[in-house]
């Protein structure tokens, strides 16, 4: 898969501060790209120069093959930004605020109205379309911002904190929104402190704390890599019957690695068992257990948990 996005060892510094400081980073073609971290990890900063807006101190960034520093003008036009302030356009009627944009883009007049109509369909704002900015709720103005980012058809999508403050409904809305333009063949690279924005969609992570890139991968690769072992839930009545299945299956159970008895829930006894096998080997627990004659009350895979899984790289990041 292409590299769309790429930085190498770029550094950002205000003073003595450093606010990034070594990041390289590698974004494929078409990807939905997560780049998580807490709020002053320096999330803003490497989006700020990845569009043009903040001039590295040093290190390289391309945008669509485009240098940052050398190529401005072009990397521009590859792309979209959306900001993680809206701005100020109250004195604007929804349709008035994409024509403003389209024009700043020049895109000839002729052609605008049935841009505009597309981005409104797309963002599922038609029927807003001559209300004034200022009334819309805060995820239509995040909604119609995104619209504004593609007036131009631009091949990238970089986005700061597209779910922040939004209600739970909204947050879901922007999720299926970049799901749908990342069919159309956009890159998506947005920046998120919540995690359940990224596990949700996203095919790429990039994990940053203190301004430097902790991880960084496919969410497959990344999984894999940090939780290795797959967990496997075994429910039963009480902690003989869990000894049992403890048992049984540390007896040769090919890619059993170890498993445990914890604590009784809701006065039940569970057993879990690490894993490395497939779905196969997971149906032959199962079987087994069930040959022996136990009962099970319940037999499940845990999911691999987000915040576990980034809580092993960082010192915090979720907060």
């Amino acid at each position: 898969m292409d590299t769309i996005i790429e930085t190498k060892d770029l550094i950002k510094r205000y003073g003595k501060f450093q606010a990034v400081n070594g990041v390289s980073l590698e974004v494929p073609a078409g990807s939905i790209y997560g780049f998580v971290g807490p709020n002053g990890a320096g999330k803003t900063t490497t989006m700020r120069m990845l569009t043009t807006l903040t001039r590295p101190t040093s290190g390289e960034a391309r945008v669509a093959g485009h240098s940052v520093v050398q190529e401005p003008r072009a990397v521009r036009r590859a792309i979209g930004y959306m900001p993680d302030e809206f701005g100020v356009y109250d004195d604007m009627r929804v349709w008035e605020y994409l024509d403003f944009f389209a024009a700043c883009y020049d895109i000839p007049e002729g052609n605008r109205k049935k841009l505009i109509e597309d981005l409104l369909e797309l963002v599922d704002l038609t029927h807003r379309r001559d209300d004034m900015v200022d009334k819309l709720s805060r995820g239509m103005k995040q909604r119609l911002s995104l619209a504004r980012t593609l007036a131009h058809d631009p091949a990238v999508l970089i986005l700061d904190e597209p779910a922040s403050g939004l209600d739970p409904r909204a947050r879901v809305e922007i999720r299926e929104l970049l799901v749908e333009l990342a069919r159309m063949g956009k890159t998506i690279f947005f920046s998120s402190h919540i995690l359940a924005d990224v596990s949700e969609i996203c095919t790429h992570i990039g994990i940053i704390e203190g301004g430097q890139i902790v991880a960084q991968g496919s969410m497959n690769g990344m999984r894999a890599q940090l939780m290795p072992h797959r967990e496997i839930m075994v429910t039963v009545k009480d902690n003989e019957t869990a000894e049992k299945v403890k048992s049984l299956v540390n007896s040769g159970i090919q890619g059993v690695v170890n498993s445990e008895i914890l604590e009784p829930k809701g006065g039940r006894s569970r057993v879990r068992i690490d894993f490395t096998g497939d779905d196969d080997g997971v149906a032959a627990i199962n079987q087994k257990i069930a040959a022996e004659g136990i009962m099970i009350l319940g037999f499940s895979e845990e999911t691999k948990d987000l915040e576990a899984m980034f809580m092993r790289v960082t010192k915090g990041l979720v907060t």
